[in-house]
């Protein structure tokens, strides 16, 4: 998985793989999902992703348990 972060854009792309994207389709106005043939999610774009929230992102990191 490779995340890019398009600064004068606020653009986020999500890379989940590299299989060549045969289809497109927006879910709503900023969100974009990008699939391959096998009907496998290839790639997410995000745009105003500021705006709604989607970056920067949040990694919360826990303690493992004991």
């Amino acid at each position: 998985m490779k995340t890019t972060y398009f600064e004068d854009e606020d653009t986020l792309v999500i890379r989940f793989s590299d299989k060549p994207i045969v289809r497109e389709a927006s879910q709503d106005w900023n969100t974009h999902l990008s699939y391959a043939e096998d009907g496998s999610v290839v790639e997410t774009v995000i745009l105003e992703a500021t705006q709604v929230g989607a970056w920067p992102l949040s990694i919360e990191h826990r303690a493992a348990a004991a």
